[in-house]
């Protein structure tokens, strides 16, 4: 059977090939009725009509590829992103070209002979921004996920609330009455942490006898369980609760916790960040900040969109949410 056309997608639905040109490549809107695009629609699908990317490209300029720049995929939280990030580009006739940091965090090299003609824009993760470097002078339009939104470069930056979620995990520790705090920081220098950072002094400024010290920990569970076990049996009173800026730290917490003989929650309750999968698969399972992992994926491809089409972006933070779980109880008497 012939592969159909749009010509074929046409005459079945009974409306012009320019209209259905207009309609598959998102461009009806002010053009076409929505009833009109709909329909369109519904009959490519019906014959399993499929563009020619190629083709179009080279009359368009345009590639219909996005980058999708992230840490690497270790953390399930970028999976989840690109995910949604796909689900949107899918309903634009998009592909998302998914690139992890070879190296995690830092440098990687362009994955690209010329980013220019390969893609139409770039959606990256600030804590993947150095891998940037390569293809920022290709001048692709570039959206920012977590990142700080008084940085003028990008087109358009999408965060979630983290200065909110930190609040609310600090809160919910001191409404069971702990007072002697520990800070588990993520040992990365990057924005998205910085504000988990201050957000956690300023909750804790309003109450006068809350106290905290700070240890950096690297974002693997073996490393940062060494950097909490030090941290824990450092001089001085020990925490009654250690507050993690990623689920991956925090599991790091639960194994020194273990193995200087603490229990959890009895003797020191713990939180995570992320709500990644390893916060239900460790025991006890993790009190963390639930992260909308795919909506951060679906509005930076979303934002992208706007940016191509010339119309503002969305820049409210997404909200997010405190999960309350076995790792948090009140303090020891």
């Amino acid at each position: 059977m012939a592969r159909p056309t749009s010509k074929d997608v046409a005459h079945a639905a009974g409306v012009s090939q320019a209209a259905v040109s207009l309609v598959l490549g998102d461009k009806w809107r002010g053009r076409v009725s929505e009833r009109t695009a709909q329909r369109v629609r519904a009959t490519a699908r019906e014959l399993g009509y499929r563009p020619n990317l190629a083709a179009r490209s080279l009359r368009l300029g345009t590639t219909r590829t996005a980058l999708l720049v992230v840490p690497a995929l270790t953390h399930d939280f970028f999976a989840r992103v690109y995910t949604g990030a796909a689900r949107i580009a899918t309903t634009h006739d998009f592909g998302v070209v998914l690139y992890p940091s070879p190296e995690g965090i830092g440098p990687a090299k362009d994955p690209f002979a010329s980013a220019r003609t390969a893609l139409d824009g770039v959606i990256a993760s600030s804590m993947a921004a150095e891998a940037l470097t390569a293809i920022r002078g290709a001048d692709l339009p570039l959206v920012m996920l977590d990142s700080d939104p008084t940085d003028p470069t990008p087109a358009a930056h999408v965060n979630v609330d983290l200065a909110d979620g930190m609040r609310q995990a600090t809160e919910h520790l001191l409404t069971l009455g702990h007072r002697h705090f520990l800070h588990l920081a993520a040992d990365v220098d990057s924005w998205t942490f910085h504000v988990r950072a201050r957000a956690l002094a300023e909750t804790l400024s309003t109450t006068p006898d809350a106290t905290a010290r700070t240890a950096p920990a690297p974002l693997a569970v073996h490393e940062a369980r060494a950097a909490a076990e030090h941290a824990l049996t450092a001089p001085g009173p020990r925490p009654t609760a250690v507050i993690c800026d990623d689920d991956i730290i925090a599991a790091g917490a639960c194994k020194a916790a273990r193995r200087l003989g603490l229990h959890i929650p009895h003797d020191l309750s713990i939180t995570g960040f992320d709500d990644l999968t390893l916060a239900t698969a460790v025991d006890p399972e993790l009190t963390t900040i639930r992260l909308p992992a795919e909506h951060v994926g679906e509005r930076g491809m979303e934002a992208l969109l706007a940016v191509l089409d010339g119309r503002t972006p969305a820049h409210d933070p997404l909200p997010v949410e405190l999960v309350v779980r076995d790792s948090t109880a009140p303090p020891p008497p």
